[in-house]
């Protein structure tokens, strides 16, 4: 049998100085399949919406943060595993 690898998805912002974003909307739900680079997650950073890719292709186990909740940028914010 192969070999699971889980990869962590970890909130990042498009500037350096922001040290806490909020999920503004999740756009797969656990269970769903995702692939590289695709918009996994919509961010509201100082006002400002942007997208944060998947990290990796595979399947979205588990999400930590709720849509309206407050994240530090460098938190583990889902998992998806490869």
């Amino acid at each position: 049998m192969p070999e699971r690898y889980m990869k962590e998805v970890i909130l990042k912002t498009p500037t350096k100085d922001v040290v806490e974003a909020s999920i503004a909307h999740w756009h797969f739900e656990e269970g769903d399949k995702v692939e590289k680079g695709q918009d996994l997650v919509e961010i509201n950073c100082d006002g400002a919406m942007y997208n944060l890719p998947a990290p990796a292709t595979g399947t979205l186990i588990e999400v930590y943060f709720e849509s309206g909740e407050v994240v530090e940028v460098g938190d583990v914010i889902a998992a998806i595993e490869e």
